[in-house]
């Protein structure tokens, strides 16, 4: 059974493009992509994961980054953090070493803007273009090819990418220079914090209360508290479900590259830090793997 949901694909001319990395989110992704029509090779840290998706989509794996980059015009890339990100993309095997002149390494990771801005460089340097890209809309946004993505870097070089990655998104949006993309992206996150932490003690609350929450939050997600997180997560923290979604020990990390973002520019994240915190609370109580809207255990 695919992966993936069918799409109505835009007409773009094919490209060749590889995808590196196929976890929750790359995996979809790169489906996406040979389902719009374009020549796909991939690399994944594990072959085994590599062949599956070979399996089901066609196209072709390669062993290193650099195999699966040479001769793409674009590399999407999907990891897990800053240091597998230097991994693929740098050294003998890593990515760049495999791009053609005027090639566009694409990065949809979360990861720190100090990163893209080395990589842009890195990029630059050997005559090739690096879009910081990281996305929202999680493992179902991923499948169903309705990412919002935000991108960091040359217009040129996004102008090239984004029709083509139109294949899995439903918006691809170009934010300014290197390293705005990570930054759109923490802002992403530090209004989720917020969000999800307070639609916990709303949630915690009328229950304490002894409303019928179901009800509550079909009301009051007509009106001005009705939020993303209310109406896809509201009641399934009310049932007590936790297994499916983003991962606790993702929002930790990508809290991490926030607070530690504010340290630099300044920013005072007091509710931002205290979430992170409770989030830790969370995986203290063996929650790493439970989606972020686990934050309703601690007050249970």
């Amino acid at each position: 059974m695919s992966s993936i949901a069918t799409k109505n694909y835009e007409t773009v001319a094919p490209k060749k493009v590889a995808f590196l990395g196929l976890g929750v989110m790359g995996f979809p992704m790169a489906g996406h992509l040979a389902r719009a029509g374009h020549a796909v090779t991939v690399y994944n840290r594990s072959p085994a994961k590599a062949q599956a998706w070979v399996a089901e989509f066609g196209g072709a794996a390669r062993d290193t980054p650099r195999e699966a980059a040479t001769g793409a015009d674009i590399v999407f890339c999907c990891v897990g953090n800053d240091d597998d990100l230097r991994s693929v993309t740098l050294g003998a095997d890593g990515a760049l070493a495999g791009m053609q002149p005027g090639a566009v390494f694409v990065d949809h990771t979360t990861a720190s803007a100090d990163v893209a801005r080395e990589l842009y460089t890195a990029a630059k340097n050997l005559g090739l273009a690096f879009v910081d890209a990281p996305v929202s809309g999680g493992q179902a946004g991923a499948q169903n090819g309705t990412l919002t993505v935000m991108c960091g870097g040359d217009t040129k070089a996004f102008d090239a990418v984004q029709p083509v990655g139109m294949a899995f998104s439903r918006a691809f949006t170009l934010m300014g220079e290197s390293g705005a993309g990570q930054l759109t992206k923490m802002v992403n996150q530090i209004c989720i914090a917020g969000l999800v932490q307070g639609l916990s003690e709303a949630v915690a609350f009328g229950q304490k209360a002894g409303l019928d929450m179901n009800q509550v939050l079909d009301v009051i997600g007509k009106g001005a508290a009705q939020s993303w997180q209310l109406d896809n997560r509201g009641k399934t923290m009310v049932a007590d479900k936790f297994d499916f979604g983003f991962a606790v020990d993702w929002m930790r990390k990508d809290l991490g590259l926030v607070l530690d973002e504010a340290k630099r520019n300044g920013a005072r994240l007091p509710v931002t830090a205290l979430v992170d915190q409770f989030y830790a609370d969370v995986q203290a109580m063996g929650g790493h793997r439970l989606d972020t809207s686990s934050l309703i255990k601690r007050l249970k």
